[in-house]
């Protein structure tokens, strides 16, 4: 076993039978920071440096966001937990071949914006501030926790004419849950730790739970849905790619992949095409 795992464990574990309001505090604080900060890789950085920056920011943290294009026409990308914008950068030139701009930003404490911790919620609300500079977005593309995020957008005000939803978590009560048995945290653990979500990351509103539950706002989220998952991913498993599809029922898309776990998918150039003809199909796509 991990030592520090180990050390949580044994730690957490008591501290919650006696004191659950301090374990959790303490383990609100392992959950939201990411630990360590992506890279942009070597075959990314061509595409990186490409983009237009421009500040962004969300409860008082410093964000950078990326542009590929003028604006117009825009398709949203969020990545995932640990990642960084540039991780879609195989998608990039494709879609700016169809005449479409390109928006992302790195999340708090992800890539090169400021602070250390991030949630949800803030995904949600950088995304809702880039739909006030862009208007309605013609795509959003998201990878794992930025699909919870993007659902929650979509039924908050978000407006988009396709979903691109790739090793997706369909509900932020996945995290918590998933973050305690990874961890080997009781139960007690877990209830402490959703209470201070709820303080925290919803402001007090128990409800934001459902807020941030794709299955349970089916109605809220117009347009068509394709979400791709592999079967192996040990991150975020398969089920909640199903979960999904119950959910939406002919409205959504499903691919599963083989062999390609939770990171490598996004940058498969399988994924890729299926992605990028999934965006164009039906609409007016002016090739540049």
């Amino acid at each position: 076993m991990d030592p520090t795992r180990g050390l949580i464990r044994t730690t957490l574990n008591p501290t919650a039978r006696i004191a659950p309001g301090l374990a959790g505090r303490a383990a609100f604080e392992l959950f939201t920071h990411p630990v360590r900060r992506s890279r942009v890789r070597a075959s990314e950085r061509e595409v990186h440096g490409r983009a237009a920056t421009e500040r962004l920011a969300v409860n008082g943290k410093a964000v950078v966001g990326y542009r590929w294009g003028s604006g117009e026409r825009p398709v949203l990308l969020l990545h995932g937990w640990r990642s960084r914008a540039s991780r879609f950068a195989p998608y990039v030139p494709r879609l700016r071949a169809l005449g479409l701009s390109v928006v992302a930003f790195d999340a708090p404490g992800h890539g090169d914006s400021g602070g250390r911790t991030t949630g949800v919620p803030e995904y949600r609300e950088l995304a809702l501030s880039l739909q006030e500079r862009y208007g309605p977005f013609e795509a959003v593309l998201a990878h794992s926790l930025g699909v919870c995020a993007a659902f929650g957008a979509l039924a908050d005000g978000l407006r988009a004419g396709r979903l691109a939803a790739v090793s997706g978590v369909s509900r932020v009560g996945f995290f918590p849950a998933a973050f305690c048995a990874g961890l080997g945290l009781d139960a007690e653990v877990e209830r402490a730790l959703r209470e201070r979500i709820e303080r925290e990351l919803f402001g007090g509103d128990a409800g934001g739970w459902e807020r941030f539950d794709a299955a349970r706002r089916v109605e809220a989220v117009d347009g068509p849905v394709l979400v791709v998952h592999d079967e192996g991913d040990t991150v975020v498993p398969p089920s909640e790619a199903y979960r999904l599809r119950e959910a939406y029922g002919e409205r959504l898309e499903l691919t599963i992949t083989q062999d390609l776990g939770h990171s490598r998918i996004i940058a498969e150039p399988t994924v890729v095409d299926q992605v990028i003809g999934f965006i164009s199909a039906g609409r007016e796509v002016a090739v540049v």
